[in-house]
């Protein structure tokens, strides 16, 4: 810390020299203005107006981006990091978003940068943004900062990490709701997950997140949604976060409930042995409107949406086995 002596004290000196007379303090201050010129001081570092507070946030790289104030333009090049933004009242900072970033409906008016992971350069910085918000799997980001642009990669994959996002967000935008906001989120899934019977807990779900059969893991946010409704991941974390799968291995599991995007529903049954699966055979699939498979998909500040979504599924398919039914 510095340990010079404080603006406010060397203001008060100048005060009191001109209280002793007007030579004095001529005099005086004939004697200090060598000093505060050399010390590089201006006056409002003597009075303490207009200083300016460094408001440093960690990035999920681990880089420490410092601000002189909270940004003022933003360009957000991931959709759940677009919501938070927005759900902490800062909508009206945003000037531009990747073309995914469609929810609240007044982020479609915006200058659309291209796709997150490979924007147009040239769109962003057209924009002179104070902050570039993007995924840390972004290829933009050095781009971006050899080109004198601060950059802040977030990229939650888990319900803890999302907590970490809305705080580093509310800090970096001076928003006093983060904390608030995160309470009602996890207030709505627990809400969500009441509303099943218990018999829920012996549901075994599988959760596709592409037709090339990526699934859900136990260790995705996904897979810890579904964890909390108190369901069955047919993905084991040894898996991986969002792993391929072979077919058959989904034939051997054989899930009682498939939640999936209506794009990642299609010829289900047209998979080799996929008849057989329960909630094939049964039509105990929930199909997702591409709407709906935006809320789930997204780590973000609709994840109580997301998990009510989930539970009405449950309900609406998952009725106990026929051998476990009450004759």
């Amino acid at each position: 810390m510095d340990k010079a002596l404080p603006a406010s004290s060397l203001l008060g000196h100048w005060l009191q020299a001109t209280q002793r007379g007007a030579r004095r303090a001529a005099r005086g201050m004939a004697h200090a203005l060598p000093c505060v010129l050399a010390c590089g001081l201006s006056l409002a570092a003597l009075t303490g107006v207009g200083a300016a507070h460094a408001l440093d946030v960690v990035d999920d790289r681990g880089v420490t981006v410092s601000f002189s104030q909270a940004p003022q333009r933003i360009v957000s090049l991931l959709p759940s990091l677009s919501e938070t933004v927005c759900a902490l009242g800062q909508c009206s900072k945003l000037v531009g978003v990747d073309r995914y970033s469609n929810y609240p409906v007044q982020l479609k008016k915006l200058p659309q940068m291209g796709g997150g992971l490979d924007p147009s350069i040239e769109a962003v910085v057209a924009r002179k943004p104070d902050v570039v918000l993007l995924a840390t799997s972004s290829r933009a980001a050095a781009r971006l900062e050899s080109l004198g642009l601060k950059v802040l990669a977030l990229e939650p994959k888990t319900h803890a990490q999302m907590h970490g996002v809305i705080e580093k967000m509310g800090t970096l935008l001076q928003a006093p709701g983060a904390v608030r906001l995160w309470q009602e989120i996890d207030a709505g899934m627990l809400a969500a997950a009441q509303t099943l019977p218990p018999s829920a807990r012996e549901l075994k779900v599988f959760f596709p997140v592409s037709n090339a059969l990526h699934g859900a893991g136990e260790m995705s946010f996904i897979g810890e949604t579904l964890q909390r409704l108190g369901v069955k991941n047919i993905v084991p974390a040894s898996m991986g976060v969002f792993p391929k799968l072979n077919p058959e291995f989904v034939v051997r599991a054989n899930p009682d409930v498939i939640m999936a995007s209506e794009l990642n529903a299609l010829d289900m049954a047209g998979r080799p042995g996929w008849q057989q699966i329960r909630a094939v055979k049964e039509n105990r699939i929930c199909r997702f409107t591409s709407l709906q498979a935006d809320v789930l998909v997204r780590p973000g500040p609709r994840m109580a949406e997301a998990t009510a979504l989930m539970a009405q599924c449950l309900r609406d398919k998952g009725e106990p086995k026929a051998q476990e039914r009450s004759p």
